[in-house]
């Protein structure tokens, strides 16, 4: 098995990113939506650049940058990196350019500083809008001026200026200009002219207010470039024994701006004189992946454009489906007595499980309540309804991930919080992010306990909950809810020994139980009898997964992978692959829940589960997957996959060359798009159905 073929992750992860490009290139999505993807295609590769590239240069950084890494070295790793975005660079602007064309024929107008001088009503306005909103907001920094160059703020975007030919023959001087986006909309709305409507960016604002912003300047030419800087997310943790580990997170991360440069985009018609004195200000190199980009950078705040065409450029609403069950009865706790609920997001209302938390706040005989929170909601009701259950009396206990990346502030605002009103708050285990998704309701009803349980693939997080697809398992079978307790204990007393029958718990038992289960199909295809494995994720790369995947392949077992994101496997390999088949769907909704099921000799096996198989997630993290055992919803889960595998509209077929075909569809067969498919499912379950 030396001589297995596998992808890099990162190229992997490109090529996902790819999959967002094709639908913001797809003229066959609704073009207010192909706006939102190119955000979303901005914003990822943001993040890919923190997270991934960061971790490669350290790699490189510690001398590491000749060793082999997934079948190379990440010299060689970065170099390919840098050209495949050069390469999503081009087709992005080629994109852009498509889309402003489309939006022209709806009479909408993305204009610049050029256009808008040859109208009076607009430039008149746009002056206006600049002395009034924008202006305030401008600090320029004279680089002529100051002895040391500025540190770039990441997430944010410059404005580089060149101010030239003075009367006096004058050399050009140099600023940056931050453009405000924090406390501004990018997108500028001007007055309609006859049918036509138009929209500036305050970036181009800015850029017809040069000569207002430096009028103290004898200079006849103003020129300006977007600049960006991105860099490492990795927070800097010091070893201080005086401080608590919340002041640790605090510190990391007001740190965080000050991370190495992992990625500087500038514009590629940017004067060369100003580019170097930008480079050689900064620090960079090469290895800091310079690449040139278009006019604009940023463009994750296109997931916020204006529509003003009307609702025909988005798709149809698709307000969540109530739970038939849930909807009609006010005691949630009341239906778990005699049924499992599994809830289905963003195609099942999200309010239900709040509703479970409110009910559990109130009820006089509820006496704890503990819940694990990795992301939450800006305004969240499930903070609300825990603060509530506080003030009514109840322990409350909270464990907290602190180091979930991008919301380890808000997670410190609303951990305080929560300690205000007397919640106990539990920062996790060390050395082992916590990454569960769980609740425990706890009931004393006379001399009975009852526990209800919450098992979920994704945060309890209403805003996602609107946009991405996870699962949501409720129970008060004593099998799960027995063990999840058994969780909670193990969060508050971490130095015993537990153990799992039903749940399986990483990072100690989870890798094993999926080996034993995928042991036992190699055994069944072995001796002839049904064998077959369906996961649906969002990234498979652990390696030693991988191997084991394999390993079944060989033995005859049938493996449909429905994967997001990352896919180190490369199917259809003979003598390693030929029986796998992969798949990615990207469409309107963020495919995000977790879901394997095993064959098992027809009485199959199904599992829920918070963790994707990265090493990570099952050697690094507390993740929980939880068995399903209601027969029904056991149907339901297999019928999610199915639908899933029979999409021939947005499902790509994950190969070798990475080049996302789309899934043909045979002559004669109807159109099968998963995400809309589903949507009808829920609406005729909401029936009772």
């Amino acid at each position: 098995m030396s001589t297995r073929k596998i992808l890099t992750r990162e190229l992997s992860w490109l090529s996902f990113n790819e999959r967002v490009l094709q639908e913001a290139e797809n003229k066959s999505v609704p073009l207010a939506e192909r706006i939102k993807f190119l955000g979303i295609f901005s914003n990822n590769l943001d993040e890919f650049f923190k997270v991934r590239v960061a971790s490669i240069k350290r790699m490189i950084d510690l001398g590491m940058g000749s060793k082999r890494y997934e079948g190379s070295r990440p010299k060689n790793v970065l170099s390919d990196i840098q050209a495949k975005v050069m390469e999503m660079q081009t087709k992005f602007s080629a994109i852009f350019k498509d889309i402003k064309d489309e939006l022209a024929k709806e009479n909408i107008l993305i204009v610049d500083e050029k256009y808008i001088q040859n109208e009076p009503l607009l430039s008149e306005f746009v002056e206006r809008f600049f002395s009034d909103k924008v202006l305030p907001f401008l600090t320029p920094i004279m680089l002529s001026n100051i002895d040391n160059f500025p540190e770039l703020k990441d997430k944010s975007i410059y404005l580089a200026t060149k101010l030239s030919g003075g009367r006096h023959n004058d050399k050009p001087i140099y600023s940056l200009i931050e453009i405000p986006t924090a406390v501004m909309d990018r997108f500028i709305v001007l007055p309609s002219i006859g049918d036509k409507k138009f929209i500036m960016l305050v970036d181009d604002v800015i850029r017809y207010s040069l000569k207002n912003i430096f009028a103290i300047f004898n200079y006849e030419h103003h020129e300006a470039y977007t600049i960006k800087i991105t860099r490492d997310a990795e927070l800097d943790i010091d070893n201080d024994l005086s401080q608590s580990f919340l002041e640790k997170i605090e510190k990391g991360v007001s740190n965080r701006k000050k991370g190495e440069p992992v990625r500087f985009v500038y514009d590629r018609d940017i004067a060369q004189d100003l580019l170097e004195l930008i480079i050689e200000g900064l620090e960079l190199d090469n290895e800091d992946n310079l690449i040139p980009g278009g006019r604009y950078h940023n463009f994750k705040d296109f997931m916020a454009f204006p529509n003003i065409a009307g609702k025909h450029i988005e798709y149809p609403p698709t307000p969540p489906n109530p739970h038939f069950l849930l909807e009609k009865n006010p005691s949630t706790m009341e239906i778990l007595q005699q049924r499992d609920i599994l809830l289905h997001f963003p195609y099942q209302k999200f309010s239900h499980f709040v509703s479970l938390l409110r009910e559990a706040a109130i009820d006089p005989k509820v006496t704890e309540i503990y819940i694990t929170l990795y992301r939450v909601a800006k305004n969240s009701r499930v903070i609300n309804a825990l603060i509530n259950a506080c003030r009514n009396g109840k322990k409350v206990t909270v464990v907290v991930e602190l180091q979930a990346r991008f919301d380890e502030k808000a997670n410190i605002y609303w951990s305080q919080k929560l300690e205000e009103v007397g919640a106990n708050i539990l920062f996790g285990i060390k050395g082992l992010k916590v990454h569960s998704k769980l609740v425990l309701i706890t009931r004393k009803d006379r001399n009975r306990i009852e526990n209800y349980a919450v098992v979920s693939t994704g945060n309890f997080h209403e805003g996602n909950a609107s946009v991405y697809t996870d699962l949501a398992l409720m129970t008060s079978d004593k099998r799960i809810t027995k063990e999840v307790k058994r969780v909670f204990e193990f969060f508050e007393t971490p130095y015993r020994n537990y153990s799992y029958k039903h749940l399986l718990v990483s990072p100690l038992f989870m890798r094993k139980k999926f080996y034993l289960l995928i042991d036992n199909e190699i055994a069944n295809a072995k001796a002839g009898l049904p064998a077959f494995i369906i996961v649906k994720i969002n990234n498979l790369v652990d390696t030693e997964m991988v191997r084991k995947l394999h390993e079944a392949n060989n033995a005859g077992v049938k493996i449909r992978l429905i994967v997001r994101g990352m896919c180190n496997i490369i199917p259809g390999i003979p003598g390693q692959s030929e029986n796998i088949e992969a798949v990615s769907i990207v469409d309107k909704f963020l495919e995000h829940s977790r879901l394997i099921i095993f064959c098992n000799n027809n009485d199959e096996i199904h599992y829920l589960s918070s963790a994707d198989w990265m090493t990570r997630n099952l050697d690094h993290r507390v993740e929980v997957a939880a068995p399903v055992y209601d027969p029904l919803i056991k149907a339901e889960l297999k019928h999610i996959v199915e639908t899933a595998l029979s999409d021939n509209v947005k499902a790509r077929i994950l190969n070798e060359t990475q080049s996302n075909p789309f899934k043909d569809r045979k002559n004669g067969t109807p159109e099968i798009r998963s995400q809309f498919k589903l949507y009808e499912y829920y609406q005729q379950k909401s029936n009772g159905e």
